[in-house]
Formats: structure tokens, sequence, C-alpha cells
């Protein structure tokens, strides 16, 4: 069992293509990038360990993730249906996203 008083952060690893979301000292999930050959940042998956599902975690690390990107003038390219529906619900001031013709 985790312990829900544990302070959550949200890190940036680009040695591992990811933002992870942390637990304490616990890696509870993570949002993948990449960039496509025209630099465009794309985001094709995102994952949270079960033993933290519930807490909105994914949600967290991909909104931490989009401001950061927009943040570092990025352009985004939305394929993990987590990333697509926060995208779709929440306007990311300054983020630039591509919709691939498959997801818009």
């Amino acid at each position: 069992m985790t312990d829900t008083d544990d302070q959550t952060t949200v890190r940036r690893n680009d040695d591992a293509g990811r933002y992870e979301v942390w637990v304490g000292d616990v890696l509870a999930g993570f949002t993948e990038f990449t960039p496509d050959s025209r630099g465009r940042q794309r985001f094709p998956h995102t994952e949270v360990d079960p033993a933290f599902r519930g807490r909105g975690l994914a949600q967290l690390v991909v909104a931490e993730a989009m401001a950061d990107e927009a943040r570092r003038g990025e352009t985004v390219v939305p394929l993990c249906p987590v990333v697509v529906k926060y995208l779709q619900q929440t306007e990311v001031p300054g983020l630039d996203v591509h919709w691939p013709s498959r997801v818009a």
C-alpha cells in the first residue's frame, strides 16, 4: 500500500524521454515524448502504476508536461489518449499543438 501523504512531484527526464510523476521517492507514472522529423514533440504514451491509480496522477503529469513544453516553445503532437483528452479539455497558454488527422 502507498502512503497518501507523500509529496507528489513531476520531473522531466530527458535521458528516458519522459516526464515522470513521483510520489515521495517512488516513480508512480510517466508520459513519454520523442521528437519527430520536424522537431515537434510527440507524446505517444502515458502510464501510471496500478498502485497509484485513482489519484489523478496521469492528468497531473500530462498537465505539467504540457505547461513545460509551452514554456520551452515546443510544438506538441498528441498521440496518447490521455494527452489528447487533456488538450481537448484544457487550454494551455502558449502551447502550439499539431493535431494529427486521426485524432483531430
